[in-house]
């Protein structure tokens, strides 16, 4: 079905959404109407999962796919549909309630600055922003505006990653010194940029798709729908789509702010696509859960992590357990819970080294181990403990339980109750740290500075990454 085909058929389905403001603001208190941009692949995922709490009310489709669309307005026929989100927004600002942004990462801050200028709650999509004067903006905004806001780092809110995150603040390991964390994953291209153009497909409008980038022909299997992350202009690669989800719980955990130095040891830079291999060094300040200063390896592309004796399991092994070949799968693939073997590695996860010993935090639903001069620890005491204390509960194994959860915690922020505990106070300073290590991608093996008060690096050179110019469109 192409565009004009789908507006059609829509528009007949959905009349019943151009009713008056008062009757949206009959209905206002009693659920919260949301309005979601991006609805294909891990869209789907993020409107199926908000759609399950009993109190939304989906009234907008967005998504520059139309067959994407489609399927998102089979589910929620009475929503209305748009192509552009500018438009959505502009016509439907009164019966909205929150906007859900679900989009390739460049147009994240766009699409989520506008909303949150209306003065809408917003839950975006991880990594939070492509540019750090994005992530800065959408922190300043939040709280300049009082907003409620979540990103979408699901398993922040699972019993592993809570519970691993509190067993390091009562001191289990005692003051950590150094983290290092891997994902195989390879969200890069080592290859040239592809030449020429191709037919955009029918149902593709790919003007909206490059959003705010700047233009470029379409070439297929290159952008849209699912390897975009590999390309510097559309995505993070590997360290912004599962460096987010792996940093959360050391970053949360040790409290940590943005870093002093970053280094990425990498090919050079093509200009295009990400490194498939990156190995980078962050040096943070200290903590009052770190010794004075925190050193922190992140490892990801084919064959991470390297051998290294802090990542040395009783019995022996060091290298990771399954290995991802296919850097196109869909987002939540990439949150697949691998189980290792005895003494193996699990295939992502960090380990945390501290004075008192070592813990090692799998990615993910599987509980952290402590391990101590080359030992298992019981600290099943301590677990029992911890979780006593802070409710924490039962584990449950069940991602299709447990993952609606951190967005329903969004939903019940809108409504009056409780807080998030991903907002964009917290989501924006983790993402700034991601994006530090992919501008040091660009400049490999050279140690960047930079200024926290300032948000500027020493080496004036790397600060031109800082930020990028939007396209009219």
């Amino acid at each position: 079905m192409n565009k004009r085909e789908f507006l059609k058929s829509a528009a007949a389905v959905s009349s019943f959404a151009l009713l008056p403001n008062a009757a949206w603001a009959f209905q206002k208190g009693k659920k919260l109407r949301t309005a979601h941009i991006g609805v294909g692949n891990m869209g789907a995922e993020d409107l199926s999962a908000i759609s399950s709490h009993n109190a939304v009310d989906v009234v907008a489709l967005c998504d520059v796919d139309s067959v994407n669309l489609s399927k998102a307005h089979k589910l929620h026929p009475g929503a209305r549909v748009f192509f552009d989100y500018r438009t959505m927004l502009n016509e439907m600002g009164d019966e909205i309630d929150a906007v859900i942004v679900s989009t390739p990462d460049h147009t994240h801050a766009p699409a989520s600055l506008m909303a949150m200028e209306m003065n809408k709650p917003v839950y975006c999509q991880k990594p939070l922003t492509h540019y750090v004067d994005e992530s800065r903006k959408m922190m300043k905004v939040a709280k300049e505006k009082n907003l409620v806001t979540q990103m979408g780092i699901q398993v922040h809110s699972f019993y592993d990653y809570r519970l691993a995150t509190l067993l390091i603040q009562s001191g289990i390991i005692g003051k950590v010194h150094t983290v290092h964390a891997w994902s195989p994953k390879s969200w890069g291209y080592n290859g040239e940029e592809p030449q020429g153009e191709d037919p955009v497909p029918d149902q593709l409008d790919w003007n909206l798709w490059l959003g705010t980038s700047k233009e470029r022909p379409y070439k297929e299997g290159y952008y849209h729908p699912g390897n975009w992350r590999k390309v510097m202009d559309y995505g993070c690669g590997t360290l912004g789509d599962m460096g987010v989800h792996i940093f959360d719980t050391p970053y949360n955990a040790l409290n940590l702010d943005v870093p002093l130095t970053i280094k990425n040891d990498c090919r050079k830079s093509n200009g295009f696509g990400f490194p498939e291999n990156n190995t980078v060094t962050y040096e943070f300040p200290g903590t009052e859960f770190t010794t004075k200063n925190l050193k922190w390896v992140w490892y990801d592309g084919p064959g991470m992590p390297p051998k290294h004796e802090d990542l040395i399991l009783p019995g022996g092994k060091t290298s990771g357990g399954k290995q991802d070949k296919d850097g196109s799968v869909k987002d939540k693939i990439s949150l697949d819970a691998g189980m290792a073997g005895a003494g193996e590695l699990p295939s992502q996860g960090a380990m945390f080294i501290g004075k008192k010993g070592r813990l090692l935090l799998p990615h993910f639903m599987q509980l952290p181990q402590k391990i101590v001069k080359g030992k298992y620890v019981d600290i099943s005491k301590e677990i029992a403990e911890v979780s006593k204390a802070n409710n924490l509960g039962e584990p449950i194994r069940n991602y299709d339980s447990e993952g609606p959860k951190h967005y329903h915690q969004f939903v019940d922020a809108c409504l009056g109750k409780g807080q998030t505990t991903a907002p964009f106070s917290y989501a924006g300073r983790l993402t700034e740290t991601i994006l530090l290590g992919v501008i040091a991608g660009r400049f490999p093996n050279k140690t960047l500075h930079y200024n926290a008060e300032t948000a500027k690096f020493t080496e004036e050179e790397a600060n031109q990454f800082l930020g990028g110019d939007y396209r009219d469109f």
